[in-house]
């Protein structure tokens, strides 16, 4: 990986579960990884592409629907092929992430590596703090996102040394 990572966090934090996405980012802030720029996102999916513009490397983060695993993180790469409508990767508006990354793909202006990772909501209620198995997804997401990014930078450094 050459070149800062950005990892974006998705949600609404007046939104129960849908918060996960901005929690596991706060989590990363908080380790001041080298390389990665973390920013915070709310519900403009459109937003996004403006966002990762001039970026090489972009993790996104995000609550999946309710599907009867609260918790469950599940990493989705949209790099070669398209994201799958099935994650439940959903937006209280009608233009959603998964839209998104499909219509950057299409304009030709999605970075080189792009990574979803999608945490399963257990509720979405307004004014909900975060379900007991999602809260407890946010250190094991935020940790997987570092190492992933920690070998990517690793083995970007590793071509530039051969």
């Amino acid at each position: 990986m050459r070149g800062p990572a950005l990892v974006i966090g998705i949600g609404n934090v007046d939104r129960g579960d849908d918060a996960v996405g901005l929690c596991v980012v706060r989590r990363l802030a908080g380790w001041a990884l080298p390389g990665v720029v973390v920013e915070e996102a709310g519900g403009d999916a459109l937003a996004l592409i403006e966002r990762w513009n001039g970026m090489r490397h972009v993790v996104l983060v995000d609550a999946s629907e309710p599907a009867g695993a609260p918790g469950r993180i599940r990493r989705l790469d949209a790099t070669a092929v398209a994201l799958p409508r099935d994650v439940g990767l959903s937006s209280t508006h009608a233009f959603g992430l998964v839209e998104a990354v499909e219509l950057a793909r299409t304009l030709g202006c999605l970075p080189e590596w792009r990574v979803v990772y999608a945490i399963e909501a257990g509720g979405l209620t307004a004014g909900a703090g975060l379900a007991p198995a999602v809260a407890a997804s946010v250190e094991p997401a935020a940790s997987r996102i570092a190492a992933e990014l920690a070998a990517a930078q690793a083995a970007g450094e590793e071509a530039g040394h051969a």
